[in-house]
């Protein structure tokens, strides 16, 4: 037992030892990338996949759990596989010129978008959509950071946020079909599904009547 401990810790001296070499740096950066990413991913999803299907997919509860393990790990590894990609790029990118340059952050990027992000799919969809907003944010303040645009005498939030919710729900009420499917749920949910109630079980109670409780009432009232 006491050997066998040995060989353990002699090991484990030897994984930090190596830890600590600047020449495998750029490399094992690559691989801890990796496993941020898959973790980062899976953290993520998992708590909104399961309050999504919760909340709006019908089935049974074996069904329910496959949907958000399959979601959870869709994210969890195409999060993992881009963080691989970028970073192995940018390292083999730096090796080659002999220093980082901004473009370098650019290239890597777009190439582990295209391969990795490139299926078009509800989980890549909402990742796309999730960075897209705050680029656009980013650009904005960018923009005046740099003099390109000049600084605001006010805060323009006010206007992005009415313009943001008025275009929504205008595509939601007539062109409905261009928005993702996870948010006609959500708005058909809070929008549509508050027009309608036949008692006070789902007025306050439930948002739609199941069928059961309908079988119920309509047995309990022919009895």
């Amino acid at each position: 037992m006491a050997g066998s401990g040995d060989s353990v810790r002699a090991l484990l001296r030897a994984a930090n030892a190596l830890l600590q070499q600047r020449r495998y740096h750029a490399a094992l950066a690559v691989i801890k990338g990796f496993r941020n990413g898959a973790v980062y991913g899976a953290k993520i999803r998992a708590p909104h996949a399961l309050v999504m299907t919760f909340l709006f997919k019908s089935g049974s509860l074996r069904e329910k759990l496959k949907s958000i393990a399959q979601a959870t790990y869709a994210h969890s590894r195409n999060l993992a596989y881009f963080v691989f990609t970028y970073k192995g790029l940018l390292a083999a990118q730096s090796g080659l010129q002999g220093k980082k340059i901004p473009f370098h952050s650019f290239l890597a990027a777009c190439i582990g978008g295209w391969l990795v992000f490139g299926d078009n799919n509800p989980i890549n969809s909402q990742i796309i959509m999730y960075l897209l907003s705050r680029i656009l944010f980013g650009l904005s303040r960018l923009a005046v950071e740099k003099g390109y645009i000049p600084q605001p005498k006010q805060d323009p939030f006010p206007l992005v946020a009415a313009l943001v919710w008025g275009t929504v729900l205008w595509l939601f009420e007539y062109h409905r079909e261009t928005l993702q499917p996870s948010l006609q749920s959500s708005m058909t949910y809070l929008y549509e599904d508050s027009d309608v109630w036949h008692d006070l079980s789902d007025f306050l109670i439930y948002n739609k009547r199941t069928d059961s409780k309908l079988v119920e009432e309509v047995t309990f009232f022919f009895t």
